[in-house]
């Protein structure tokens, strides 16, 4: 029963991973942590940016439950596990699938992850912290949804077909940056 209890942990910290992460994304990367997150939204040089520290800041917070947990005080440790496992799973959505930071390139073409990595897109559409949408990382709200509020914010009416037309617009700011 406690190998349950302990995988229910996991999954559990993943789902609130994520809503941790998007409201740290909406409130403190686009707020007062923007001077670390405004070189995720620049076109970035090298492998790495300084951007990257917010995950440094979270590993460490992992590594110390699980180092805490490992010494008795149930259950840091698979709450620190939770965090590594929404570590990796951020790791291979946002920045290899959403942002291609692998070696090889794969644009989904339909389903889960193309709405994932289309919101994401939208979120990079608007240039610098103010009036950005879609700001989880694993969860994405509707596309069409998105681009309606964009359009919204913009002033100009919504439009059925948005979502197919924002389709090639992603493949061409994705190839140039």
């Amino acid at each position: 029963m406690t190998v349950l209890y302990n995988v229910a942990i996991v999954l559990l910290t993943v789902a609130m991973m994520e809503i941790l992460a998007t409201l740290t994304h909406k409130y403190v990367m686009h707020g007062w942590g923007w001077g670390w997150h405004l070189s995720h939204h620049t076109p970035r040089k090298g492998w790495f940016e300084i951007n990257d520290l917010y995950a440094v800041v979270f590993a460490g917070v992992a590594i110390l439950l699980i180092a805490l947990g490992a010494g008795g005080r149930w259950p840091l440790q698979w709450i620190g596990a939770g965090m590594t496992l929404y570590g990796a799973l951020y790791f291979i959505a946002h920045d290899g699938l959403v942002h291609q930071r692998w070696p090889f390139r794969y644009v989904p073409r339909r389903g889960y992850l193309k709405r994932l990595y289309m919101a994401h897109r939208l979120h990079h559409a608007v240039r610098g912290r103010e009036g950005c949408v879609s700001f989880g990382f694993l969860y994405a709200p509707p596309v069409a949804k998105l681009q309606a509020v964009l359009r919204e914010r913009n002033g100009r009416p919504a439009r059925a077909d948005a979502a197919r037309a924002s389709t090639g617009e992603a493949s061409r700011s994705r190839r140039e940056s």
